[in-house]
């Protein structure tokens, strides 16, 4: 009995964090699909993002708070459809076709590592690389002409710059409390960027070394591109799955929905109404 009372206990309380080791490199299959709906002017325009990927990610460094993370594109397929277009894109970026474009832009990602330093809570204090990573996709482009490559410049950072990148990958990292839970505890933590979030999570479980934690949030998206900008309110629900030893996630499932306006600069900034349904799953295969 005395045994198993200090059994319980361990899960009565329980510090959820990072624990991580320099060297240790986990790799993330991600699938995301995005829906965007528009209403142009009595006709509705649906468009289509399916992202395939693999994320390495390797801890090069530690302090007693802090891990410094290497961040690599593995592999990268995206494709894009347009109930209007028709197919806009369809790139697998390992397999580059020299004569594409596109092509030639996202295969020079891959491989390219980005800098981050993280907390162990999962909070990202720093992000470094990402313009580099802008600058090679322009290059690989091989634009030259001014106007266009500013273009380019500008819509690639909105998506792989530095600050992108780091509200990016902060949505999948920082999930955790500054304080010990027990199951059904709640907490809550913000995070600004292209996407502002106010996230709740809760404790549901803990089992076999797993933790089970739920989260829901309001959501403010706005992105801002040469061409179009999108100003968009919704939700967004997750169900995360991590290791309670070594705090990474073994599996995550976002879904969100948000609904507002976006402006197209052929159109003389006329507020188009939109939503956007996305799905995206994060998955520890190694």
């Amino acid at each position: 009995m005395f045994f198993f009372g200090i059994s319980a206990l361990g899960y009565g309380q329980e510090k959820l964090e990072y624990n991580l080791s320099k060297g240790d490199v986990y790799k993330v299959k991600q699938i995301a699909r995005q829906d965007i709906t528009q209403e142009l002017e009595g006709a509705t325009h649906e468009l289509t993002n399916d992202i395939r990927g693999i994320l390495e990610f390797k801890v090069t460094d530690k302090t007693d708070d802090t891990y410094a993370i290497d961040i690599v594109i593995r592999d990268l397929l995206m494709t894009m459809t347009s109930s209007l277009q028709g197919v806009i894109m369809d790139v697998n970026a390992a397999k580059i076709d020299t004569a594409n474009v596109q092509s030639r832009i996202f295969n020079s990602l891959l491989n390219k590592p980005v800098h981050m330093v993280m907390r162990k809570n999962g909070d990202i204090l720093e992000v470094k690389g990402g313009d580099s990573l802008v600058a090679g996709m322009v290059k690989a482009s091989g634009l030259k002409e001014a106007f266009a490559v500013n273009m380019l410049t500008s819509s690639l950072k909105s998506e792989f710059g530095t600050e992108a990148l780091s509200d990016s990958y902060k949505q999948m990292t920082f999930i955790y409390p500054e304080i010990e839970v027990a199951i059904g505890d709640t907490w809550e933590n913000n995070y600004s960027g292209k996407l502002s979030a106010k996230n709740s999570w809760q404790l549901d479980s803990m089992s076999e070394g797993k933790a089970i934690i739920r989260g829901n949030a309001t959501v403010m998206m706005k992105i801002e591109e040469p061409a179009t900008t999108m100003v968009l309110d919704g939700t967004q629900n997750t169900l995360i799955t991590t290791d309670l030893n070594t705090g990474f996630i073994l599996n995550m499932e976002v879904k969100g929905f948000s609904e507002g306006y976006s402006t197209l600069a052929q159109m003389n900034g006329k507020k188009i109404p939109t939503t956007i349904t996305s799905l995206v799953t994060y998955e520890l295969i190694q």
